[in-house]
């Protein structure tokens, strides 16, 4: 049985319905970690992300992560349909949304801030997920700035050693480490965040409202969603004005962005190579010479 036959009865399963798909897996581009494609039947179609075998708890991770932030009823996410193995290879299975409607960077900021008031009582979340491929450690604590030390630069700093990044680059990270409560100097809230949210995770239905996916979902300060979507060029003026209309953001904003945007550097240092260490170690050499 091949692979797209296996997930099809994982659809019939799921949904109480029998599928059987009419036409060819029709791949989608649009992501660097998963392989995509339409699986249709007759009218119904649905969208299917695959991956190697061994990458077991990606999806599952992933589903929950949707689940958390569709509970929220803030933003609107595709909803997991189903997700398993088969002979090769791991499946998520989407319900599929049509996008590429008109952009409301206004509707996307106020809902944004939204989400963001669904709190919890530690920052972290109830499993560990992915960013990326990366695993995400996210043990619950009610301490802030000791979760943003050692469960994300603190991960992101060792794997880059591993990874063969030492030296200058550890050091500097380990300085900044050891100086981060004079960095977070504000004690945020912990709130419900997507976790990876720049430009390539948002679309727009065909009548203007904004869509989320592809989570790295968790429960930390507000600003770490804020600054994601500004570390690739920005969701445009109109949305972050309806997000401090709905939400003012608090002193140092500035400051703590770069912060946060290291971690997703880092990231991106040690998944796709050596031309994220420049600006890696000039994120650092910024964040020391706030606090010296």
């Amino acid at each position: 049985m091949t692979d797209w036959a296996v997930i099809a009865q994982h659809i019939a399963s799921a949904t109480g319905q029998p599928f059987a798909p009419t036409a060819a897996a029709r791949p989608v581009g649009g992501g660097c970690i998963n392989d995509a494609v339409i699986l249709t039947a007759g009218e119904r179609s649905y969208f299917v992300k695959t991956n190697a075998a061994a990458r077991h708890t990606m999806f599952e991770a992933e589903a929950a992560g949707l689940a958390e932030l569709a509970a929220a009823g803030a933003l609107r996410v595709p909803a997991p349909v189903c997700w398993g193995q088969t002979a090769t290879r791991n499946f998520l299975v989407l319900e599929r949304l049509e996008l590429g409607g008109p952009t409301r960077g206004a509707t996307a900021g106020r809902q944004l801030a939204e989400l963001h008031r669904s709190g919890s009582a530690t920052f972290g979340w109830s499993r560990d997920n992915f960013i990326g491929a990366t695993p995400q450690s996210n043990t619950p604590s009610h301490d802030w700035a000791a979760f943003w030390r050692d469960q994300r630069l603190g991960f992101q700093l060792e794997l880059a050693a591993r990874n063969g990044y030492a030296r200058g680059l550890q050091d500097a990270g380990e300085q900044l480490r050891c100086d981060l409560d004079a960095v977070l100097t504000h004690r945020p809230q912990p709130a419900l965040l997507h976790g990876d949210l720049w430009g390539g995770n948002l679309g727009w239905l065909p009548d203007g409202a904004p869509v989320i996916f592809d989570p790295a979902v968790y429960y930390g300060d507000r600003e770490a969603d804020l600054a994601m979507t500004e570390l690739f060029g920005g969701f445009g003026a109109d949305f972050y004005a309806a997000y401090r209309e709905a939400w003012p953001l608090d002193p140092g904003y500035t400051v703590r962005k770069t912060l946060y945007n290291l971690y997703h550097i880092l990231n991106h240092l040690n998944l796709f190579g050596s031309g994220y260490l420049g600006q890696a170690r000039g994120m650092i050499d910024r964040l020391l010479a706030e606090v010296r």
